[in-house]
């Protein structure tokens, strides 16, 4: 719908429900206050003109620096360091106010640069030995670090070397003489059953392996007693060392203890390791190794049980020859004393029926009559293999010190007994258990050269 101007507009329609409003509007309220307020900063209260390209912003004073009392003083200057240092203060307790060194160090010394090593020493020199750490007392050279490591056990732990074999073959006429003395007292005795302590006597042999045994003989034969707590923690340590070495197991022998003052070690029977109060006190570890080496090579080769086997089956005999000598020199004691005619008769006697048996006998009696001197030179070639046994695991220079050790303290003990000291020749040298300290260090050399023999 179209209005033509000057057309009146009629009123909105009214809203159903509602009161009509009369045509007079009511007035309206009027501003408490119709003045515009102050604009802040300005000293008359009014705006500053706007900023308009054309018209640039009036630059307005700068308003006071606070805490001034002449509005146009510059703001106070900055507080700056003094173009004057002073001097560090002095350090305390040192009379030249310098810092104190540090004790030791070198004075105004440039620093030590590394250097190139040394060179090597020819072959077959040894270089200079290393300075000895200040404070520490110097070490043995036969001082050795043993420290618990793997074992590798060897499938044989021992066995019979031809030097053990050797021994019982010349043990075997004396055998057969306590073979005949103890039948012939079984069958004094028992008659016919003769056989019975024959056949005991015969097996008691295997007692030599008898662990029980084994300590009764320590201890009643060879005087030999238990280690203490602290002689035990000086000699396992050891002891493990050197069956490590051969590939033996520690368990199977039994350390024992001899008081003695001289350097000396024993292995007996077939699990005896027995040493010195001497030895153990004052060798280096290292020589107490190689002794303890040399007695497992005598257990290791069969020496130690081959002896003690000989020796147990030729006692009967022994004690036999024993009575027979004891008897006769108490048959000429009683000769001498009725007349002595009474005595050239008995010697006679004695001295045909001595030679009638050494006439049916002389299988046996010319046997055991060489016997001690086949016996000591089996008993020097088993020392000669137990000290090559003790070299082959590596204490050959060790073995060397204690045997050097050991002729000077024979030396020093011929020498205390003065010129008239009986000394070993002819055929009591023949008779001796052990070789010469001279031999013994030659048969030692090529271990020494590190050039072991094949």
């Amino acid at each position: 719908m179209t209005h033509s101007p000057g057309q009146d507009i009629p009123p909105p329609p009214t809203y159903p429900g509602h009161p009509v409003e009369p045509a007079a509007s009511l007035p309206l309220p009027e501003h408490p206050d119709t003045s515009a307020p102050a604009y802040p900063g300005t000293p008359d209260g009014t705006p500053p003109p706007p900023d308009t390209p054309d018209r640039p912003l009036a630059s307005a004073p700068a308003p006071a620096y606070p805490g001034t009392a002449d509005d146009a003083a510059p703001p106070p200057a900055y507080p700056a360091a003094p173009a004057v240092t002073a001097p560090p203060p002095a350090y305390p307790g040192t009379p030249d106010d310098t810092a104190p060194l540090y004790p030791g160090a070198p004075v105004s010394a440039a620093p030590a640069y590394p250097r190139d090593p040394a060179p090597p020493p020819p072959p077959g020199q040894l270089g200079p030995a290393p300075d000895p750490l200040p404070g520490r007392p110097e070490q043995h050279p036969h001082q050795m670090d043993f420290e618990q490591r793997r074992v590798h056990l060897t499938a044989r732990q021992r066995g019979a070397d031809a030097t053990a074999l050797s021994r019982l073959l010349v043990q075997v006429p004396a055998f057969l003489c306590s073979l005949a003395v103890v039948t012939g007292f079984a069958s004094a005795f028992f008659g016919s059953a003769a056989w019975l302590p024959v056949t005991v006597w015969v097996l008691s042999g295997a007692l030599v392996f008898h662990r029980p045994t084994e300590s009764f003989l320590a201890r009643r034969l060879l005087r030999l007693r238990v280690p203490t707590p602290a002689e035990r923690a000086r000699l396992e340590p050891v002891w493990r060392e050197v069956t490590a070495r051969a590939g033996v197991d520690h368990q199977r022998y039994e350390l024992w203890i001899e008081e003695s003052d001289d350097i000396n070690a024993y292995a007996a029977a077939g699990h005896i390791v027995g040493v010195t109060t001497f030895s153990l006190n004052h060798l280096p570890n290292g020589q107490l190794a190689a002794a303890l080496a040399h007695e497992l090579g005598h257990h290791t080769g069969g020496h130690a049980w081959a002896s003690l086997l000989g020796q147990w089956y030729a006692q009967p005999a022994e004690l036999t020859w024993r009575a027979i000598r004891a008897m006769s020199r108490f048959a000429l004691r009683v000769a001498r004393v009725i007349s002595l005619p009474a005595t050239g008769v008995l010697v006679l006697l004695f001295g045909c029926g001595l030679l009638a048996f050494v006439a049916a006998a002389w299988m046996v009696l010319l046997p055991m009559a060489v016997a001690p001197y086949l016996l000591a030179l089996v008993n020097r070639r088993a020392e000669l293999r137990a000290d090559a046994h003790a070299a082959g695991l590596g204490f050959a220079h060790p073995l060397a010190g204690v045997l050097h050790t050991m002729r000077a303290h024979e030396e020093a003990r011929y020498a205390a007994a003065g010129p008239r000291a009986p000394r070993a020749a002819g055929l009591a040298k023949l008779l001796s258990s052990h070789p010469d300290y001279a031999d013994r260090l030659q048969r030692l050399q090529p271990y020494l050269d590190e050039r072991p023999p094949r």
